[in-house]
């Protein structure tokens, strides 16, 4: 099933898109995106790494006059960005391959995505935002839950699901040896579920 999970987490999320964005809007974001915004100037290149359906994380960003790309491995999720948030860039394209040169962004977030990706694949995220974002740049993603977890469930939404995250410290570390500094970390409540937020400045 592990080796599965990749083709489950983008096979499922086409086929939910307008369901799971409709769910997700039942989540607090306010203080997630003010910590972003508090850390990266406007007009800052951002990429916003699984950003589904482009509400709220790249509209709110790109309305606030940031330079919005969001990347999305479901076709389905993509097609209903691009109409969402015309103000914004939005590709097909596999968070563990990046085809983007270094240096391209000045800040990198991840809302609600990495969780999906096998944990064995996180440093290698982490190692390719490392090249992509350019120094003192920023990292923001909610990357683990409260305790090391992997799950697949048959009827998520009606679809099948995967999720896959190592604990805290685990994850702590795999992001400060990828070459970030931590800002700040928490486990934060939010919409019934707890996740793990870091806050993260690239050391090159």
């Amino acid at each position: 099933m592990k080796k599965e999970g990749d083709r489950i987490v983008q096979r499922g999320y086409s086929k939910i898109a307008r369901k799971y964005h409709q769910q997700r809007a039942v989540y607090e974001n306010k203080l997630l995106l003010t910590k972003i915004m508090n850390n990266v100037p406007k007009g800052a290149r951002v990429l916003d790494l699984g950003c589904g359906a482009g509400k709220p994380v790249a509209k709110t960003l790109a309305d606030s006059g940031y330079k919005v790309t969001g990347i999305d491995f479901a076709a389905g999720m993509v097609k209903l960005a691009k109409k969402q948030v015309p103000n914004a860039k939005f590709v097909k394209m596999d968070m563990t391959h990046l085809k983007f040169k270094d240096n391209s962004f000045d800040a990198a977030v991840s809302f609600y995505a990495i969780i999906h990706v096998p944990r064995e694949k996180h440093a290698k995220v982490y190692k390719q935002l490392h090249r992509i974002v350019k120094p003192d740049g920023i990292l923001f993603v909610n990357c683990s839950g409260p305790d090391a977890w992997e799950s697949y469930e048959k009827n998520y939404m009606g679809v099948p699901m995967f999720w896959s995250f190592y604990a805290p410290q685990k994850t702590l570390s795999i992001i400060k040896k990828a070459g970030f500094k931590i800002l700040w970390s928490k486990v934060l409540a939010i919409g019934g579920e707890k996740q793990y937020w870091v806050l993260a400045k690239n050391k090159k």
